[in-house]
């Protein structure tokens, strides 16, 4: 008879190389579910409607969706902007240049904490996304209550 799997905490023996506790739905160990998980938007869709016992793989999961959510706003919102700012005569090219360094490095700092939480998952350790990990706390939280 093996151990249920322990919803609220990740589980101990989800580090790497530990052969131990798979998530409750996927099939796969903790860590490795939740390090999916952490792909923006679409990692993050398809193990929260995946996984339903694992709160450590949807904890991950909503961070991501989250995150990926916040970023396709930037998106849109950035290439609005662009299209406004960029084509005004005599000061389009300061605020095209003020966009592009924008753009840049709201990326960047997008890719980093994505590579962080990916490890931080892997791992097994809880990691909140500045801003968005309280978020994804609470939400995760109340889905759970219901």
């Amino acid at each position: 008879m093996t151990d249920p799997v322990d919803p609220i905490a990740p589980p101990p023996a989800s580090a790497p190389g530990a052969g131990g506790a798979h998530s409750g739905t996927t099939g796969l160990p903790s860590n490795v579910a939740a390090a999916l998980a952490c792909i923006p938007l679409i990692g993050g869709i398809i193990f929260y409607v995946l996984e339903k016992h694992d709160r450590f793989v949807r904890f991950y999961a909503m961070q991501s969706i989250i995150l990926g959510g916040a970023w396709m706003v930037f998106v849109i919102v950035w290439n609005l902007l662009y299209f406004m700012l960029a084509h005004i005569p005599a000061l389009g090219w300061i605020f095209g240049i003020l966009l592009w360094l924008i753009w840049t490095v709201v990326n960047i700092a997008v890719v980093i904490v994505w590579i962080i939480a990916m490890i931080k998952a892997f791992s097994g350790a809880m990691w909140d996304i500045p801003y968005i990990g309280p978020v994804a706390r609470k939400q995760e939280n109340g889905a759970s209550a219901v």
